[in-house]
């Protein structure tokens, strides 16, 4: 687990799977790190995520971690986990959620301040976020997502970075503020708060690239469901080529099987070592 928080001194990308194979293909192309994403574990399970409508399919805190842990498992690169709220309001439900992600494995893990419909209380938040540094140890790396920028009406930057910089002071390693993504604001964020910013690339229509993000300072960038959400959308492409043109030009962007066979038998043989 030192590795990854070792990470966190320099600069790195951190792209998310979904399970073991998209964790196999992601560490296998050189990233020294991984993350989950709920989202796109979610979306392989014909459920949603986030901010959902009202009756919409979610996933419990039960399979969600059957998932992490295959891709745990599977991985030869620290994971981080997409731990979303906690699984629960209160901080010693946050503290449980990290013990039993120590136990599948993970290396690091984010807390959102946010249960799908507002954002908690913000003493309560930075309670949640002591919880989950106390039950994670000095060698989980803790970080703690607030947000405010993802709402229908986005709280004032300022109150974001607050709530950034108190969870920080609670114990968070690394900081979290979804929903920026223009170049002035991150570079806003990476000045007024006090410790290693995580960026999402990949949501919206930002063009931003790794270059920009990494050359006004920020630590870490993560894809979030992206990769996922693309997947799904080759697939969506595919099908609709295939029934609109009857034609599989969809079919040349396949990894063949005998090198996918290689690349999994290879990663079993190292991970039993």
């Amino acid at each position: 687990m030192t590795i990854f928080r070792e990470l966190h001194d320099g600069s790195f990308v951190m792209p998310n799977a979904w399970d073991a194979g998209s964790a196999i293909l992601l560490a296998d192309a050189g990233f020294p790190a991984i993350a989950t994403t709920s989202a796109g574990i979610a979306f392989s399970l014909g459920a949603g995520d986030h901010t959902l409508p009202d009756g919409a399919p979610s996933v419990s805190r039960e399979v969600m971690f059957e998932r992490i842990r295959q891709i745990t498992d599977a991985g030869s690169v620290p994971v981080n986990g997409d731990l979303e709220d906690g699984y629960g309001e209160r901080p010693e439900e946050v503290a449980s959620t990290i013990r039993l992600a120590l136990d599948a494995g993970l290396a690091g893990g984010n807390i959102e301040d946010y249960d799908g419909r507002d954002l908690y209380d913000e003493a309560l938040s930075v309670e949640r976020i002591v919880a989950a540094r106390e039950a994670g140890g000095s060698d989980f790396v803790l970080t703690a997502r607030t947000d405010g920028q993802l709402l229908k009406q986005p709280t004032v930057l300022a109150d974001s970075i607050r709530r950034a910089n108190l969870f920080r002071e609670a114990g968070a390693d690394c900081l979290y503020v979804p929903g920026v993504n223009d170049l002035s604001t991150l570079e806003t964020l990476v000045k007024e708060i006090d410790g290693p910013l995580n960026v999402v690339l990949g949501l919206g229509s930002s063009t931003l690239t790794l270059q920009d993000v990494f050359g006004i300072g920020v630590t870490r960038i993560s894809l979030g469901g992206s990769i996922a959400r693309a997947a799904l959308g080759f697939i969506r492409r595919s099908a609709q080529e295939l029934l609109t043109q009857g034609t599989l030009g969809f079919a040349a962007d396949q990894i063949p099987q005998a090198e996918l066979n290689q690349l999994f038998a290879k990663n079993a043989s190292a991970t039993k070592h």
